[in-house]
Parts: structure tokens; sequence; C-alpha cells
């Protein structure tokens, strides 16, 4: 078996094609790593990954169907660039999925990249077809809508038979574009969000607001989970976990309850761009939505967006809660997400909290604090840990 890995964006690079060819590279190199003999080569438009233990195959494509950049990928069989070799292998395949599917009206596609080869496309898959059916009568050819493909490729090093197309990530290899600080909490948006930009080719760091005692050691397992999902994709992460208490409870002693929450919103901004600009970052991301909660109204974006120097990314703005949900499912974080652990968003909720704020009223309800102080101390008890994928 070899798997055959298509891009798609990166086709339209241009003269930059060969360092986003580079990148990706590094990256399916780095999601076979763990499997013994895997190699990886690039030629005539794909890569390939060869010379693993079969038993091994679904293991790896399912490591590779999360590297951005990918578009496809094939589990194939490599055959002599010969008519019955590859008839041979066509009808081992269609065999094989007969026992496994029962029968089906089938078509075979064949792409011939290498021009040299005597027949055109369309002549092989004629060929093709016409063997299976020799060897089967009773199956069903199916031009138009076939209920299963026999695919061939005819490359320049050997030809091969499929009859899996698996979808990728899709999207641009990690590091091709930037680094960013992800806003992570313990609910279901920011692990998306972090997901949709690192697709973008985006490198993410993270940083979580704690609050203990209020906020249990079960909650912060949950974040390092929820980042490690998000690092399945996106690649090593470096999870700054900030103790939030006391400023938590300083706004709550001194300032007007109604804006809470924005004032809290206003340090974790700050923070998050501290940050990223020390760690030459050039973006922060957070899993905001308009209009989702009181904080997320335009007026109160704007309200904490004022205090950051970076430009701040909310890859869900427009979406409703029903299609981040959806998407929390496909990539696999919204049963961690769910669980029943609170973080600090939950502390000290206002019962009625400010919708459309005023710049200055807020700015005059945070003078009475010291914050270059309260973010010094909340910043010298935090943690950094590295989060890899399991």
């Amino acid at each position: 078996m070899i798997i055959l890995i298509r891009y798609g964006e990166i086709h339209l690079k241009g003269q930059n094609r060969p360092y986003f060819e580079r990148l990706l590279m590094g990256e399916i190199r780095n999601a076979v790593k763990k499997f013994p003999g895997a190699t990886v080569e690039r030629g005539d438009g794909r890569y390939y990954v060869e010379n693993f233990d079969e038993a091994d195959g679904e293991d790896i494509i399912a490591a590779l169907s999360k590297v951005f950049g990918v578009h496809s990928l094939t589990p194939a069989y490599e055959v002599e660039k010969d008519i019955d070799a590859i008839a041979a292998e066509a009808i081992r395949q269609m065999d094989e999925y007969i026992l496994e599917n029962g029968k089906k009206s089938y078509k075979v596609d064949t792409k011939r990249s290498d021009k040299r080869f005597p027949m055109k496309s369309n002549e092989i898959s004629a060929e093709i077809g016409g063997r299976i059916l020799e060897h089967d009568p009773s199956l069903v050819v199916d031009i138009h809508k076939p209920e299963m493909r026999v695919f061939v490729e005819i490359r320049d090093k050997a030809a091969y038979v499929y009859t899996k197309v698996i979808p990728g990530q899709g999207g641009m290899p990690i590091g091709s574009n930037g680094k960013a600080m992800l806003l992570i909490s313990g609910g279901i948006d920011s692990p998306v969000a972090g997901h949709m930009v690192a697709k973008r080719g985006v490198r993410l760091s993270a940083v979580h607001y704690y609050s203990f005692p209020y906020t249990s050691e079960r909650a912060r397992d949950k974040v390092i989970e929820l980042t490690k999902q998000v690092a399945a994709y996106a690649g090593e992460i470096k999870l700054h976990l900030v103790h939030f208490t006391d400023i938590q409870m300083a706004i709550y002693e001194k300032c007007p309850h109604q804006h809470l929450t924005l004032i809290m919103r206003r340090f974790m901004m700050r923070i998050a761009d501290r940050l990223a600009r020390e760690s030459g970052m050039q973006a922060v991301v957070t899993g905001e939505s308009i209009g989702q909660v009181a904080s997320q109204t335009i007026e109160s974006l704007a309200v904490t967006d004022s205090v950051v120097e970076l430009p701040v990314f909310r890859p869900l703005i427009g979406m409703d809660k029903i299609e981040i949900i959806e998407r929390a499912q496909q990539i696999g974080t919204y049963e961690t997400s769910i669980l029943p652990y609170e973080d600090c968003c939950t502390v000290f909720v206002p019962k009625h909290p400010t919708t459309r704020p005023n710049m200055e009223s807020i700015i005059k309800s945070e003078s009475v604090l010291d914050v270059d102080a309260l973010i010094e101390d909340a910043l010298s008890k935090s943690e950094v840990i590295i989060v890899n994928a399991d």
C-alpha cells in the first residue's frame, strides 16, 4: 500500500509555491514520524507516503487527515504502467469492495499525467471497466451516478489504483502565515476559533485564565485536554495558565457590578496582547461571536479591543451557536467542552451586565484599579506548559 496526498490551495501560490510545498512536506513527515519505516516523497503534484506496515495504514491516514494543507488522501496500490497489471489490481480491489459492501454500480476514472503512456485516459477507463465486467457480468456500469468508483492514475513513477478518496483539512500548512495568541476557555467556542485560524497556516500559542480556588483543578485539566485536541491539528502549543483570581476579586470589590464582565475582558485582552507581543506574535485570537452574550455586542467588543495593540481575529464572529457546535463536533472538541467544570468567566457574573457600554464610563469605573500592578502580579504567578497531541 501507498498513500497519495493531494494539496489544493498551494497550487495557486505562483512563484512562492515551493516554499509552501516544503512547509507541507515537513508537516506530513511530522505526522508520520511515529510509524516505523514510513517515508515521504514529493513528485508530479503529489506527496507519497511509503514503506510502512500496512497494519498502520488506518492510523497513518487518521494522522494525515488532520494536517492543514492536505486537500485529500488516498490509500492506493502501486503497479507497473502496464494495462494488464492495472486491470488485475482493479479487479482485485473491486472483489474486495464487493465482499465488504455488496455489489454496486461502478465507473472507472483515469488520470494520465504521464502522456507517454500509449492509451488515453478515456481509453484506459473503458478498457479497465470492460475487464471488470468480463470478470463479473452481474455488475452494472453507470458513468453518470455510480455507487462506487475505481480510480486509476498513470504517473511518471508508476500506475496507482484505488477506490477511496478521503477528504483532508484543506487550508494552508502551519507556519506559513505567522503566529497568534489564542484566548482559550473551557467552552465550546475558543477551540473552534483556534482550529479555524490554524487552518489558515497560523501557528498558535494560547492563554487560559483560571480562578483557583473558585475554579477547580478539573477545570484546568479540561482546558489542557482541549488544547491537546487543538494541537492534534495545529501542532505544538505553548499554553500560558494565568492566575486570575486577584484581578477578579479587585474588580468585584471596587468596580460597578454592571461593568464586571467588560472590565474583566479588558484585563484578559491586555494580558493576551502583552504575552503575544513578548513572543513575537502578530495577532490575538478569540472565540467571540456578535451578540452571543453581553460582552460580545459590537459596542462591548470595541471597548475590549481598545486596550490591545495587535489585531484581534474573531473567526466565529458571524456564526451562530448551532454552527459553532457543529464545527466543534467535527473537530472532536465538543464532548470535552461540555464537561461540567466551571471556568473563570462563570465566577462573579453580574445579574444585569452592560450590553451597550460607553467607553468613558468603563474607563472611569476601571480607574480605581492599579491595572499594571494587578497584571504584573498575575503574570508572576502564571505557569507555562508545552502541549502536544497525544
